[in-house]
């Protein structure tokens, strides 16, 4: 792909071990080819290559949601089972993305979605690193939109929920007995308190899962599942399911209804695509997110990270190019999909027999 021209900023962070000390400066070499600028320190960059022991993760705490951070370690050869070994190096050490690097010969990625995929070398050392240099653009180049502004005025006749979330509950039941809701990923089992604090300070994050619904519930205003909850189960208003009312660009934060005296969760990270198909395709009256795959279907080329306008821009895209925008299957590059449809009740008809639960990744 063409080179960025924007004004990306990156640094190294932790020690780089022996081993990958060339990957280390020609990855670096690869990256300001591409046009980003080197900091001496992590402090101020936009994205912070954190060289860590396998075994001893230590995170770069980040004060900005906005930098994003790439754990990156070596190993004398990659497992096959690689990522139950790899997520829980990726969670330690507070990355958006971690990368094995198997010295000459291959590096694999994985995301907190599970996503992965692997970088071959070939014998090809320096395009072997434009590679992954590319690979590390989408972190480096998106726009995280996971703020949110939480208004107590939630309607009293709402604050039990509705119909539509009645639709919500239904599906994520659905969900689970599809085998399509991985349980919510155990942060506190595998981070220290530390940790968690700043996840939380962050991203208002209480746990890791993945796939999420949502709901029309007017012209205006979508209901759709909280982030890091069970989605098999969505039962409360303003912490399990949220009432999404607008996006506030001035403050890139996605505003939410909720009722009073609560304490709420954050809305899905995915909330900022569902509100731009909403807004733009006033026929659509529900979508739903899965980590799953339907053969033949139109998929975004760059795998952004959740939550970034960008992603929300490519899926937008091919929403507004399908056949049929109101009953569309998009496909997220290593990710899975995003369907839109009449109802979640109606998507399920629709797509529940071409579901297949491995998402081919490249």
């Amino acid at each position: 792909t063409d080179c960025y021209c924007g004004n990306v900023q990156f640094a190294f962070n932790g020690d780089v071990p022996e081993p990958l000390e060339s990957f280390a400066t020609g990855l670096a070499a690869a990256l300001v080819e591409r046009g980003y600028e080197r900091l001496p320190a992590p402090a101020g960059a936009r994205l912070v290559l954190n060289f860590i022991d396998r075994e001893a993760p230590r995170p770069y705490r980040r004060s900005d949601k906005s930098t994003f951070v790439a754990s990156i370690w070596h190993t004398d050869e990659i497992p096959d089972d690689f990522i139950p070994e790899a997520y829980p190096v990726l969670v330690r050490a507070l990355s958006n993305l971690a990368v094995c690097v198997e010295p000459g010969r291959r590096a694999r990625f994985l995301t907190p979605e599970q996503g992965n995929y692997s970088v071959e070398a070939h014998g090809d050392e320096r395009q072997f690193l434009r590679e992954i240099a590319e690979r590390l653009a989408p972190l480096a180049e998106s726009t995280l939109v996971v703020d949110n502004i939480f208004v107590p005025d939630l309607e009293p006749e709402l604050w039990g929920g509705d119909e539509h979330t009645e639709a919500l509950w239904r599906a994520g039941q659905r969900l689970e007995a599809l085998g399509l809701l991985p349980a919510p990923f155990p942060i506190d089992e595998i981070l220290p308190e530390r940790d968690r604090r700043q996840l939380m300070r962050l991203y208002s994050m209480g746990g890791l899962s993945y796939g999420n619904l949502s709901a029309r519930k007017d012209e205006l205003r979508f209901w759709m599942s909280a982030s890091g909850v069970d989605k098999s189960d969505l039962r409360e208003i303003g912490r399990d399911v949220m009432l999404v009312t607008d996006f506030d660009e001035a403050n890139e934060a996605m505003r939410i209804s909720i009722p009073p005296g609560i304490e709420p969760r954050r809305v899905s990270v995915d909330a900022i695509e569902h509100w731009k198909i909403y807004r733009e395709h006033p026929g659509v009256g529900a979508i739903m997110h899965v980590h799953a795959w339907i053969d033949g279907i139109e998929a975004t080329e760059i795998n952004y990270p959740c939550g970034t306008a960008e992603l929300a821009d490519a899926v937008a895209i091919l929403v507004r190019q399908a056949d049929d925008p109101n009953h569309a299957v998009i496909g997220l590059k290593n990710h899975g999909l995003t369907i839109t449809g009449a109802s979640l009740d109606e998507i399920f008809e629709r797509v529940e027999p071409q579901i297949k639960r491995h998402v081919p990744m490249s």
